[in-house]
């Protein structure tokens, strides 16, 4: 499966933002799917992660209470809904995929993902 994200940019703190992955070349609901970000010189962050079907999802702890993540597979897309953006929520935002996953399950070891979309910036000023 071929992964796009996109939906990032510029914000204050504070502001809301949606990031869109759009999905091609396999049955997108056959794959769980996460998001990952990482900040300039630091690790890669799982920030959320759905199951295949959408209805058990996870996040980071930096995250909890402001980021949703969702899908639609009959648009082959996942969604993370940011809001109250900080600053230290800058970062390069990755979906990441992987198929070969039980209904309900959700993958949260980076290592696991097979696929990987480029990456979409998101930058949060104070």
């Amino acid at each position: 499966v071929q992964l796009q994200a996109s939906g990032g940019g510029l914000v204050q703190v504070g502001d809301s933002l949606r990031l869109s992955c759009a999905a091609s070349g396999d049955t997108f609901s056959n794959y769980a799917v996460g998001w990952v970000r990482q900040a300039p010189g630091k690790e890669h962050e799982l920030v959320a992660a759905i199951s295949r079907a959408g209805r058990v999802t996870s996040y980071g702890d930096s995250v909890k209470g402001r980021f949703t993540i969702s899908r639609d597979n009959a648009k082959n897309t996942v969604y993370l809904r940011m809001s109250s953006l900080k600053p230290e929520d800058t970062a390069v935002y990755y979906c990441a995929a992987r198929d070969r996953v039980v209904t309900g399950a959700i993958v949260t070891t980076l290592t696991q993902y097979d696929n990987w979309g480029q990456g979409t910036q998101v930058t949060v000023s104070s």
